[in-house]
């Protein structure tokens, strides 16, 4: 079975009614999934979304080590909330270059993170950082670059 035929038996044993479409996107495969119980699907934040999508990776990497992860959205959900994460990320970083004082970010998933940190790395006023990696909480921080001349 590929990573569509899974996933559809997992959402049929859980009593889901989907359609799912394969996608290829950038950074490898999505599959994206159609439902009018949708919400459930994502569930509070994403978190049941997350979750199908971790089971249905490892169901892959148990059967071939080298399969290449697979990612799941419903009904494009995924990519609303990342638009809305990079223009939040946006006003934050106007609000630092105004004021010129640091703001700490809500803690996120290394997902979240990469978005943050790939919407600010070409701009040339505000920069973005994680704590090291031995932080337990990973938040971020977003600032104003420091100047070349001093």
């Amino acid at each position: 079975m590929d990573a569509k035929e899974i996933l559809d038996t997992m959402l049929g044993h859980l009593g889901f009614v989907a359609e799912i479409q394969e996608i290829e996107i950038e950074n490898g495969r999505q599959l994206q999934i159609f439902s009018a119980e949708g919400d459930l699907l994502i569930g509070h934040e994403g978190e049941t979304l997350e979750d199908l999508q971790f089971l249905l990776n490892r169901i892959l990497q148990a059967r071939d080590r080298n399969a290449p992860r697979v990612q799941v959205d419903v009904s494009h959900w995924r990519a609303m909330r990342d638009d809305s994460l990079r223009h939040r990320v946006r006003q934050i970083a106007d609000t630092v270059r105004m004021s010129g004082r640091p703001v700490k970010l809500d803690p996120m998933n290394s997902y979240d993170r990469r978005i943050v940190h790939t919407e600010l790395k070409d701009d040339p006023d505000v920069m973005s950082f994680s704590p090291s990696d031995d932080a337990r909480i990973k938040r971020i921080t977003i600032q104003r670059r420091k100047s070349h001349g001093s």
